[in-house]
């Protein structure tokens, strides 16, 4: 009788945190996402020859469908894992989500400030200072002057990089141009936060840093998107994951689950 009850409170636990689950509000939609690249087949050596063979139409084309019917949905506080092998279109899918790219297919819904940290460092100028850079990329992410301002300080000294911050920027290795990157980027707190790679950056001092950079934003509710090949990251990191292969979805659901039928696919 008692192992009875025991297993009624069981069920109606599971079910209240189901329905808890539910009535999280949708923050964002994946309805149906197809990418289509066309590959230019011919080479032509100057912009003129280029134009000159799309004008007369003799230009060829390869179609490379980078997305395929791509469909999911993630509710507040999420945290997406996206799992694949090179070219499964990893990158492509975030940047649509983030609407650098339009999908050839289908639509992306999205509610709240989004944070894309895709492309770390693609607002700098190398000419200018890690510090001029700040302000130069900040504004590229729609930040203020007056943030900035506020803000710079805790930037610098995350990055680890006070010694270097009026160096000019060509003089920065790739990994310190991504630390600034990151910790410029993650200085907002976003409702939505892309990250394609980012937490492979620096030394393993710094990756723990930026690890528990992110789990910090976890504990507000930040939805989160999470390429990553480290499997244990997305362990660590993410309650949902998504295998893709080829531009298509073969998986989505919880990340233990996602994530075991990966390890199965990398060592088959």
């Amino acid at each position: 009788m008692q192992d009875v009850k025991a297993e009624e409170i069981e069920t109606a636990e599971s079910t209240a945190i189901e329905n808890k689950e539910d009535n999280r509000e949708t923050v964002l939609k994946v309805e149906d996402v197809s990418m289509l690249f066309n590959l230019s087949k011919e080479k032509n050596d100057s912009l003129k020859e280029y134009i000159l063979a799309l004008l007369k139409h003799k230009l060829k084309f390869d179609e490379f469908w980078a997305l395929q019917d791509v469909s999911f949905e993630l509710k507040k506080g999420d945290r997406l894992g996206i799992l694949g092998f090179n070219g499964a279109g990893k990158s492509t899918l975030l940047k649509v989500i983030a609407n650098v790219f339009k999908p050839t297919k289908g639509k992306v819904e999205r509610k709240g400030v989004l944070a894309p940290m895709i492309e770390l460092g693609a607002g700098f100028d190398p000419q200018y200072t890690g510090y001029e850079n700040i302000y130069l990329y900040g504004a590229c992410l729609g930040y203020s002057r007056k943030f900035i301002d506020q803000k710079i300080d805790d930037i610098i000294e995350f990055s680890e990089l006070q010694k270097f911050i009026d160096v000019p920027l060509k003089n920065y290795s790739s990994g310190m141009k991504t630390r600034l990157g990151f910790a410029i980027a993650t200085i907002v707190e976003p409702d939505m936060l892309i990250l394609d790679e980012v937490l492979s950056v620096g030394d393993a001092k710094f990756r723990k840093k930026s690890m528990n950079k992110l789990k910090a934003l976890l504990e507000k509710n930040v939805t989160v998107l999470f390429v990553s090949h480290n499997v244990e990251q997305v362990r660590s990191l993410c309650n949902k994951a998504i295998i893709l292969d080829h531009g298509k979805m073969l998986a989505f659901g919880d990340s233990e689950e996602i994530c075991n039928q990966y390890e199965e696919m990398t060592n088959s």
